[in-house]
């Protein structure tokens, strides 16, 4: 008899398992790759929540969206990055200089990045819209005097520091391309109960370059350093 019962357990027997460790391994493999392939979809520039890298020639901005309950990004009126519109060839490139030199830098040995990296220094994501870098018009020139040259703004003197991290012109104005770009991408909310700078008042910027922007370190003396964007 108990023999006759050790075989009707047949959800007990080794075959059974080893058959559904197969099928669960395979439908698992199944799963993966279709999930791979939407990810992708996802996350490629052009699409509904990442934008073309032609983004950067209007105005982005971070606004309260009362069906989702949370702040996305709105892209708005031409507003192009340093004055000069650019094809969406020349902008790619602008931004992909801009993301390898976060990479060359090891900027997410400090900060993170769409959340992911280190947590000593504030998160990228919104940094081009963070209210610390002073008005709307001096912000791309602020932004790139700091990258080049972090140790003279007066913020950066106390608490966590950026070093100098030799950044070039180009590599820096580059940088700040990707951050706007990535300030762009709609990331569901995150991060959670951010301002952004207030840019209700201030005019689309024309095709010639804006006059030349104070210094870093003038408009970033009074910035809070537990906000500010690039520091570490």
């Amino acid at each position: 008899m108990a023999e006759t019962q050790t075989q009707a357990l047949w959800w007990a027997s080794e075959s059974f398992w080893r058959k559904m460790a197969i099928w669960v391994t395979a439908g698992s493999f199944v799963v993966l790759i279709f999930l791979t392939f939407d990810t992708v979809k996802q996350i490629t520039a052009g699409t509904k929540r990442v934008p073309a890298y032609s983004a950067i020639n209007n105005r982005i901005d971070y606004v309260f969206d009362a069906g989702r309950n949370f702040q996305v990004p709105v892209i708005g009126v031409e507003e192009p990055l340093f004055g000069k519109k650019l094809t969406e060839a020349e902008a790619e490139a602008m931004v992909s200089h801009g993301k390898l030199t976060t990479q060359a830098k090891n900027c997410m040995g400090c900060h993170t990045l769409l959340g992911n990296g280190a947590y000593f220094a504030p998160d990228l994501t919104k940094a081009w819209l963070d209210p610390a870098w002073g008005s709307k018009d001096a912000r791309e020139q602020a932004m790139v005097d700091f990258l080049m040259h972090p140790e003279l703004a007066a913020h950066n003197a106390l608490g966590r520091r950026m070093p100098n991290l030799g950044i070039t012109e180009d590599e820096a104005r580059a940088t700040v391309a990707f951050l706007k770009w990535m300030s762009s991408i709609d990331t569901n909310g995150f991060p959670a109960n951010f301002k952004p700078i207030d840019q209700a008042d201030a005019a689309a910027v024309a095709a010639p370059v804006a006059e030349p922007a104070a210094p870093a370190a003038d408009l970033a003396a009074s910035a809070d350093v537990s906000s500010t964007p690039a520091q570490q």
